[in-house]
């Protein structure tokens, strides 16, 4: 080991604090390991160093320090330098030259040191499993997770296999021309013999459709049992935007199920909720605190809870729900399992669908979806090994809303599939959904057209900014409206500012949200479109950067900010935001209110997740960059809905190189999994 960084806790400690100086690390991340110095002082440096990293792995998104990676390959495994770092002017150590000369069976001698460290016997603050370190409270949140889902798939509820046959034929009568096998009925039939179960699929392939015909399948059955009770239910989602966007999709989804075929169709209509709450409205927040009023000694009074995007649902977050639950009551998770993880530690969906592509179903579950679906698997999906939770996941397989002949449809795909072949066929064949802007070539300026006006063209073009900001100006109404005429003009704003959104992989520089939303609100102030470029102004977009209970807004909210109509003109300003509840009411905030905001004419594609814009334009920064992967792309891809714009600000080297790399979240969730 390097003794410039080893000779003793002080040295080591001075380092810490340099990095953190320089935002290599958090003050927290230091904090931690001088408290556990200072408490401990005959702790070995490697010790406190292997601290300080767990640490500072939880706030990139990892549940724990992977000792064998970090040695494999410092600068990747920790992100260090982070991104935007400039180390010429005062050179700091990195990671590969602190590390050098550390072996794996060093460091692991290091940290057997049982006032600090353990293998999750007593109260230690770490805790190792193999080459794997946890803080504590995060070690014991996956230890939950995976006990709540492992019990839940130990007890399957009984189910009547006759009537269950009979409700699935009635919901998902023969299609004649329908992809085959029929996932989304296959998904319903796994999802309702198991108390834990995924529906996994990519835009379009109908998870709200599967699951609202799920909870059809489950009332039905609940309706005519012994007890003739509908069944509680509850929907839920991480964000306010998923929750409003869920909330839309599932009511009108139940509107037009067929239910005529079933004896008490309407009431089971009645019994299928169609409003939607946030996770944490639903788990009842607490200010300040990291704690809910629904835990598992207040659980939740329900029988079936439904999250959908739950891809961005965090470890922490999901040891909560499990907690909150009843014993018997079933967990069904939604979400595109390609998509980032949560931005927080964990990437619990990810993990719990890394085998969904491939099946693993067992020759049992095959026969018996055979029996009550009359659905064939396929053979490639059949594994005599299948582990429990294998039976617990359904993919869906078929896009309806992007067909064969989509660019969108086909670029996510390539991308997903890491084909960087597929990528350039995707963009070279000149699709009408795919725009791609090449920088060097067309320059800035075509940027500041396509941010501001969008793609022109015939009656239904791709928007750019400056239609919401049409709607904001045009249809204000006139001064006396009543709160009902605001909260509709409002609405229209919100809907507006919807079709377009840019999306960016990095914060700091110029191709980051910090750079680009300074440059695009001059951009759009020299075209008269903004009365300001900075400050608070009509117009400006707004995104939530904390939870903010006290407000009932949480972290991923975006807002609009409106002048009140006066008498003479302009009135207050206030921030017109979605009510959140599902509901489609506006939530009004003082502008001096919001405490944790940002403007957003740039978004990261992070913060984008539960979101979707008929537009959708990503730029790519000029170089490649550790945040840069296939997931990340794809997901800014799956943004679009209709049209999507990619914008290369240096070659196409940078997107081919991040379809190549892939988020590796450090986890030991599925260890050993039976």
């Amino acid at each position: 080991m390097n003794p410039a960084f080893f000779s003793d806790n002080t040295a080591l400690l001075a380092l810490l604090e340099r990095w953190a100086e320089h935002g290599w690390l958090r003050a927290l991340d230091v904090a931690f390991a001088s408290f556990l110095a200072r408490e401990t002082p005959d702790a070995p440096p490697l010790l406190i160093l292997a601290a300080a990293l767990a640490s500072h792995q939880l706030g990139r998104g990892h549940a724990c320090l992977d000792l064998a990676h970090t040695l494999a390959d410092p600068g990747f495994a920790l992100s260090l330098p982070p991104e935007g770092a400039d180390n010429s002017a005062e050179p700091l150590p990195l990671p590969a030259v602190v590390l050098d000369g550390v072996n794996l069976a060093g460091w692991q001698q290091a940290l057997q040191h049982p006032p600090l460290v353990s293998d999750g016997a007593g109260d230690t603050p770490l805790v190792r499993v193999g080459n794997r370190l946890y803080l504590r409270r995060y070690w014991q949140y996956e230890q939950s997770v995976r006990a709540g889902i492992d019990a839940r798939l130990a007890a399957p509820p009984a189910l009547p296999e006759a009537a269950l046959r009979g409700v699935l034929g009635v919901l998902f009568p023969p299609a004649g021309q329908g992809p085959k096998p029929d996932w989304q009925k296959l998904a319903c039939a796994l999802a309702a013999r198991s108390a834990f179960a995924i529906v996994t699929g990519g835009p379009g392939t109908g998870k709200t459709t599967t699951v609202v015909r799920l909870l059809a399948v489950l009332q039905a059955l609940a309706i005519a049992g012994s007890d003739a009770r509908p069944l509680r239910i509850r929907l839920a989602a991480p964000t306010g935007k998923a929750a409003a966007r869920l909330n839309e999709s599932i009511a009108g989804a139940v509107a037009k199920l067929d239910l005529a075929g079933l004896p008490d169709g309407e009431a089971v209509r009645v019994a299928i909720p169609v409003e939607v709450t946030t996770l944490h409205r639903l788990l009842g927040s607490r200010p300040d605190t990291r704690h809910f009023r629904h835990h598992a000694g207040n659980p939740l009074p329900v029988d079936v809870l439904v999250v959908d995007e739950a891809s961005m649902v965090d470890l922490e977050m999901m040891a909560a729900v499990l907690a909150a639950l009843p014993p018997g009551a079933r967990l069904v998770l939604l979400g595109d399992k390609d998509q980032l993880a949560s931005v927080e530690a964990g990437a619990v969906l990810g993990e719990l669908c890394r085998r969904a592509q491939q099946g693993h179903y067992t020759a049992d579950s095959v026969a018996w979806l055979a029996g009550v679906t009359g659905e064939q698997v396929g053979a490639e999906l059949i594994d005599p090994a299948g582990r429990p939770i294998d039976q617990a996941v359904a993919m869906l397989r078929h896009s309806y809303r992007f067909g064969d002949s989509s660019g969108i449809g086909q670029l996510a795909a390539a991308v997903n599939a890491g084909s960087v072949d597929g990528v350039r066929r995707a963009l070279a064949h000149g699709h009408a959904d795919l725009t791609r802007l090449a920088l060097a070539d067309v320059g800035e300026g075509a940027l500041r057209r396509l941010v501001i006006d969008g793609i022109p063209g015939g009656k239904e073009s791709p928007q750019g900014y400056r239609h919401y900001l049409d709607v904001v100006r045009k249809q204000r109404p006139p001064a006396g409206t009543d709160q009902a005429g605001l909260d509709a003009w409002a609405a229209r704003v919100l809907a507006a500012h919807g079709q377009f959104q840019l999306l960016c992989a990095l914060r700091r520089g110029p191709w980051g949200v910090e750079g680009l939303n300074r440059r695009i609100a001059g951009w759009l102030h020299d075209a008269g479109l903004i009365g300001a470029a900075e400050g608070w102004y009509t117009g400006r977009p707004v995104l939530v950067t904390r939870n903010d209970y006290g407000l009932g807004l949480m972290n991923g909210d975006i807002g609009i900010t409106l002048a009140l109509p006066g008498p003479d003109g302009d009135g207050p300003l206030r921030v017109a935001f979605p009510a959140g509840d599902g509901s489609g009411g506006i939530k009004w905030v003082q502008p001096s209110r919001l405490q944790a905001i940002e403007t957003v004419y740039a978004l990261t594609v992070h913060k984008s997740q539960g979101s979707e814009f008929t537009h959708t334009a990503m730029a790519l920064p000029e170089r490649l960059n550790p945040i840069l992967t296939r997931e990340l792309v794809y997901t800014g891809i799956t943004r679009a809905k209709r049209w999507f714009s990619l914008v290369e600000a240096g070659s196409a080297a940078v997107l081919e190189q991040a379809v190549g790399r892939r988020v590796l979240r450090v986890s030991g969730l599925m260890e050993g999994a039976a």
